[in-house]
């Protein structure tokens, strides 16, 4: 129970700060988590992919800065989808 909380809270963060990266309004609440959740996958998978070295600090700290890189690469995506 407690993993799921802290995932909750990991995607918030980290889609609230990708919508104030990108200057745009949040999606709310719910919309941050779920683009921080999706965020977070594809963060990881990037940082796998590109062989980028692991972030150090506090676990936390590394899971919301891969989660809310995903989450700018989710809603660039986005963007370019509906253009």
């Amino acid at each position: 129970m407690e993993s799921l909380i802290v995932t909750l809270i990991v995607g918030a963060i980290a889609g609230w700060l990708a919508a104030r990266v990108l200057k745009r309004t949040g999606f709310g609440l719910i919309g941050d988590i779920i683009v921080g959740v999706i965020g977070g996958y594809i963060g990881t998978w990037l940082w796998d992919v590109l062989h980028l070295p692991p972030i150090g600090g506090p676990v936390i700290v590394s899971a919301i800065i891969t989660s809310t890189v995903g989450a700018i690469v989710l809603l660039v995506l986005l963007r370019l989808l509906r253009s």
